[in-house]
């Protein structure tokens, strides 16, 4: 990343409506308290470009994942999202895969782009390895996701993809520690060593399952820490919420070229 001004910036003017200057990614975040790995959209530490957080007040892991009527989360998304676009941040991210579920509404609602999640990749890495290879798609609980949230954002059911939950049947107890309520430690903590090795496994169980797989696409915000240890197993392109910040700030903020002929 270029430390330096840039410097085509002489003459400042206000942006309409925005109250910061130079800022980034704006993500909306639950409103529930527990600790976040670098590489979790939750740590900004992980992340060479500026972040910005807002609450969504009064929605949490169960109202936003588990709970079967999310009707009551919509509006405190909405206004955080819109809370963040007047702050000046330039693409909104919701900080759990689930967001998902609301992509319509949330992009309806601000005028700078949204990326709710990471499931948006989906359709790209289906483009780009070809109708022949499979898609595998590793979410926190796959029994959680529905035909909505894929629909949201331009899954079709019925295409090349293979669903699996990372934490179905307790694979990854250390992240239980920090997400499922029944489980959560007080207060919410993890190992990252532990964390790492549990996810791998999972992870590398669901790819020998699945041997057309061409790719994986991470659901959830606190599997990019485990990323790339994942990656050296099974050897195939990740997608992930690392990948898809990103793409959402090099599209909004597109990057000078510094070099010579």
């Amino acid at each position: 990343m270029h430390t330096g001004r840039d410097i085509e910036i002489d003459y400042i003017q206000a942006r309409k409506d925005r109250y910061g200057s130079g800022m980034g990614i704006g993500i909306v975040l639950l409103e529930d308290v527990y600790p976040a790995f670098p590489g979790d959209v939750r740590n900004p530490s992980g992340y060479p470009f500026p972040i910005q957080y807002e609450l969504a007040r009064g929605v949490d892991v169960y109202t936003l994942v588990t709970a079967e009527d999310k009707s009551s989360c919509l509006e405190p998304i909405l206004q955080a999202a819109r809370n963040l676009e007047r702050m000046g941040c330039r693409a909104i991210i919701g900080e759990c895969g689930y967001f998902s579920y609301f992509q319509k509404e949330i992009s309806a609602s601000v005028r700078v782009p949204v990326f709710t999640s990471s499931l948006l990749q989906v359709p790209l890495a289906q483009q780009a390895m070809g109708s022949d290879k499979t898609v595998g798609i590793l979410v926190a609980q796959a029994k959680y996701i529905t035909d909505h949230h894929l629909r949201a954002v331009g899954i079709d059911p019925n295409s090349n993809f293979v669903l699996a939950g990372a934490m179905d049947s307790g694979a990854c107890g250390e992240l239980d520690h920090l997400w499922t309520r029944s489980k959560r430690t007080d207060p919410p903590a993890a190992r990252f060593e532990k964390a790492k090795t549990e996810f791998v496994r999972q992870g590398l169980s669901i790819y020998h399952q699945h041997p057309s797989m061409g790719a994986m696409v991470l659901e959830c915000t606190g599997f990019p820490p485990f990323g790339r240890a994942l990656q050296r197993e099974i050897d195939i392109p990740i997608f992930s919420y690392g990948t898809l910040l990103d793409y959402a700030y090099s599209v909004v903020v597109h990057r000078e070229y510094y070099g010579h002929v």
